[in-house]
């Protein structure tokens, strides 16, 4: 059976783990571990990517990340394959590094977010790398010593996790030690690490007269939500790409819209207007017709850091909805 589609927006959290292939190391010594978190920070700074908590251990790892400018499918490309090539590199060894592709799930918000912060934050206790809590204070490969103000993470958004506790730091360091507490007797969550579980009155089920879905985890309300907006906007692809709407055609309709010439839309001119249609371009040539970023910095000659910067200025465009319904519209018709 085919894999399904990975479900992804800006804002969306996600649930990612990934594992050494046949349980083998992904990080031998400290050297291992420092060499992916400079990665992973420099990956997420430039993307925006806001992470909330994560773990390392030997042989898998755990993040919990909003999408930035981004998609977490190439956030994690970037990542994954850049640090497989550093460690195979470094022990001199070849093949694949991980275990099939990473596993990501797409989690609602409320009310999941603190329960997989500390699901995360608690994993090198139950994997018995710590003996008991407190000594998880003294744990490097974590945020939990970051939230705890025992080490200085920027990438790390402590700030929002501290903020659900309490509005003063010491106050809420104090709650959050007293939940993680509170969790310890818990055990394994599969609520919290499989997609497809809903929660009733009468606890955890995966049946039921709601929706699900393995990839998201959330309420029915959550998941039907999700997938409604999925599927509406794979059907906007499909039209699009089905009329014949190709990177050269959005990048006229466009630049018609703005009253302009689509060569100065693919020229390196900073006038407002031109500016704006780029933003445009990147994000609907993004969004609508899943263009490559490689292939958009190609065509309208900019770097892909650009691109990604100039697709999330074009999606809180107000203009951005009008104009993709004219031109699906025009193309309709054509």
């Amino acid at each position: 059976m085919p894999r399904k589609a990975r479900i992804d927006a800006p804002g969306a959290v996600h649930h990612v783990i990934f594992r050494g292939i046949e349980r083998s190391p992904i990080f031998r010594d400290a050297q291992d571990y420092h060499a992916f978190l400079e990665r992973f920070g420099t990956i997420l700074t430039g993307s925006a990517t806001p992470c909330i908590a994560w773990a390392l251990l030997p042989n898998h790892a755990h993040l919990l990340m909003k999408t930035g400018s981004l998609s977490l499918s190439t956030v994690m490309r970037r990542l994954l394959t850049g640090y497989a090539q550093y460690f195979n590199r470094r022990h001199r060894r070849v093949g694949h590094l991980f275990q099939n592709r990473y596993k990501s799930i797409l989690c609602e918000e409320d009310p999941y977010l603190l329960e997989l912060v500390r699901y995360i934050h608690l994993n090198p206790l139950r994997a018995g790398l710590v003996p008991e809590i407190g000594g998880l204070k003294d744990f490097l490969w974590s945020g939990h010593r970051a939230l705890l103000g025992r080490a200085s993470v920027p990438w790390q958004d402590v700030a929002s996790v501290l903020a659900l506790f309490h509005d003063g730091p010491t106050h809420a360091r104090r709650a959050y030690l007293s939940f993680m507490e509170e969790g310890l007797n818990q055990g394994r969550r599969p609520d919290l690490t499989h997609g497809g579980v809903t929660r009733s009155r009468t606890g955890w089920s995966s049946s039921g007269p709601t929706f699900t879905d393995e990839r998201i985890l959330g309420s029915g309300a959550f998941v039907e939500a999700v997938l409604k907006q999925a599927h509406e906007g794979f059907d906007q692809r499909t039209r699009a790409v089905v009329q014949g709407l190709t990177l050269d055609r959005l990048i006229a309709g466009i630049a018609d819209r703005f009253h302009v010439e689509p060569a100065l839309v693919k020229s390196p001119s900073k006038e407002r207007t031109c500016v704006r249609a780029r933003a445009l371009v990147c994000c609907l040539a993004t969004d609508l017709l899943r263009t490559p970023g490689t292939e958009i910095a190609a065509h309208l000659g900019l770097s892909h850091s650009a691109v990604s910067k100039l697709a999330s200025r074009g999606r809180v465009d107000p203009l951005k909805e009008d104009i993709k319904s004219l031109l699906l519209a025009s193309h309709e018709r054509g």
